[in-house]
């Protein structure tokens, strides 16, 4: 029988192709989609609410929206709050899926309030190099682009690149490319989970401090 998973789902390239491999894998069946947000946004990304909304509506999988009061609250506080919502959501859930890419630790941090609760650990892209996971994100069909740069390590011209081989070519030595060292975030407007794409009207550039992210709306 197959293990009814749940994506841990930040709007960017790495949960998607988290959730593609996902749903080519016989032993689970997507139920759902989680997302954590402050103040109307996902955090890093700043991915406003309602585009996650429309991202999981082409997906065509119910979103559990998870509301956080501060973007980096006491561990013990999100995790409390992620399994209560999981649980309260009405899905019944047997995994719970990360795109976490890097083995530094994080993957010990899930398991230690995941498994607890009787759910498996799923992490579909840990331990992969960077340049197979970039080249797998363009061949696979995924569209995205860079919706934040962080300027202390990356160039802020950058900031709107859609994510494809030419900018893999032009990112500098030292920079990872899939942004795994926080260099970069991006939001997904269209990939082969998605039933159709998202059209989404880039409206401006916010360049002050040393996170620069792109303004944009969904256009109806």
């Amino acid at each position: 029988m197959k293990k009814r998973a749940i994506v841990s789902w930040s709007s960017g390239k790495d949960s998607t192709l988290t959730l593609c491999r996902l749903l080519e894998d016989d032993r689970y069946q997507v139920v759902g989609l989680y997302t954590t947000y402050v103040a109307g946004t996902v955090p890093f990304q700043a991915t406003p609410i309602n585009v996650v909304k429309a991202q999981a509506e082409s997906i065509g999988l119910p979103l559990v929206l998870i509301e956080l009061n501060e973007v980096f609250p006491p561990n013990d506080v999100y995790q409390k709050r992620v399994v209560e919502d999981i649980r309260s959501s009405g899905l019944n859930v047997d995994a719970v899926a990360f795109g976490d890419m890097f083995c530094n630790g994080i993957e010990e941090y899930r398991r230690s309030y995941i498994e607890p609760q009787g759910w498996e650990c799923v992490f579909p892209l840990l331990g992969e190099g960077s340049e197979m996971l970039a080249n797998d994100i363009i061949a696979s069909g995924i569209k995205t682009t860079l919706s934040t740069v962080d300027t202390s390590q990356l160039d802020g011209r950058f900031l709107g690149w859609d994510y494809n081989a030419n900018l893999l070519a032009e990112l500098p030595n030292g920079c990872d490319l899939c942004g795994e060292d926080g260099e970069f975030h991006t939001i997904v407007t269209d990939a082969p989970c998605f039933q159709y794409p998202l059209d989404i009207e880039i409206t401006g550039f916010q360049r002050e401090g040393r996170f620069h992210h792109l303004s944009y709306h969904l256009v109806r």
